[in-house]
């Protein structure tokens, strides 16, 4: 008697067995993005490092160093270049200049600013969308276009050559970015934190200062560098209505042009001292920018 031939069941192949490794692939991959990233990393820190390499430089280096201009191989670093541009009373006005008209045109954006995004946010006007587009399409226009009409008003009013006169123009070219990016970050809060707060007998004034803007701190800290550093960088009224005594660092960097040429040497220096305030508030406040950014960013 023959006994039955067994047969072992056939192996079935799974979806894994047929996955064929990518470690290399993916590897090779990721060694090509990384160096596509540093490459457009050096792209641009460059002209930074160039801005470094020029302000160390003598003069006469500024012309004659070949290469990459790298201190100690190519030429002797000095400071004597910051000692100079520190030394004058001009660039010490321009500063101080930049700092008190950027910060002004801050708080005066935010103040004018802030009602009005929440006010687009919570409540309903005719059309609280074309109110939003009309704030926006502000930064479309030109400010070379308000530029003789700014100049007329405020020679009229005697005010050319004036910290105020540059402080009204640059809040007013940064207020539409307060009203757009804030009208959003207020949407995105829960209303219902305020509709307690009125329900417990707040106005709206105490709502929108006691709820809804501390909740929007981080936001409101991110815009507020955002338009601080548009307003530092406003160099055409800065050079047109800022004459003789109230000429903001950008107006001062180009005063680097004279008879002789572009002086190369003390542009990269004034360059470099105008972006240390931009850089030191970063830093102080970049927990609130990250947050501010990323704010309404996740749901649920």
């Amino acid at each position: 008697m023959s006994t039955p031939e067994v047969t072992a069941p056939p192996i079935h192949e799974t979806p894994v067995d047929r996955v064929k490794p990518l470690g290399r692939r993916s590897s090779m991959a990721d060694s090509l993005w990384s160096l596509v990233a540093i490459a457009a990393a050096v792209l641009f820190f460059f002209p930074l490092y160039w801005a470094i390499s020029t302000a160390l430089r003598n003069p006469a280096d500024t012309f004659t160093v070949a290469g990459l201009g790298i201190p100690w191989l190519d030429f002797e670093p000095t400071l004597n270049n910051f000692v100079v541009e520190l030394s004058t009373p001009e660039g010490w006005r321009a500063m101080q200049t930049s700092l008190i008209v950027s910060l002004s045109a801050v708080v005066l954006a935010l103040a004018l600013g802030l009602p009005a995004a929440y006010a687009l946010a919570r409540f309903r006007f005719w059309s609280n969308s074309d109110i939003t587009i009309w704030f926006l399409s502000q930064r479309v226009l030109p400010p070379v276009a308000t530029l003789l009409p700014f100049y007329i008003v405020f020679r009229s009013l005697d005010m050319l050559d004036s910290k105020t006169a540059l402080i009204l123009c640059n809040a007013t070219f940064i207020l539409p970015f307060v009203v757009v990016i804030l009208r959003q970050t207020f949407l995105d809060l829960p209303v219902e934190l305020e509709e307690a707060a009125l329900v417990d007998g707040a106005s709206h004034w105490g709502a929108f200062l006691r709820i809804a803007l501390p909740l929007a701190a981080p936001a409101v800290a991110a815009t507020a560098m955002i338009i601080f550093a548009f307003a530092w960088n406003e160099f055409l009224f800065s050079s047109s209505l800022g004459i003789t005594e109230t000429k903001m660092m950008p107006a001062h960097m180009a005063g680097a042009v004279d008879t002789r040429g572009v002086q190369f040497w003390f542009m990269a220096t004034r360059a470099l001292i105008a972006m240390i305030p931009p850089v030191l508030l970063a830093l102080l406040a970049q927990r609130y920018i990250v947050r501010g950014l990323t704010l309404g960013a996740v749901k649920g």
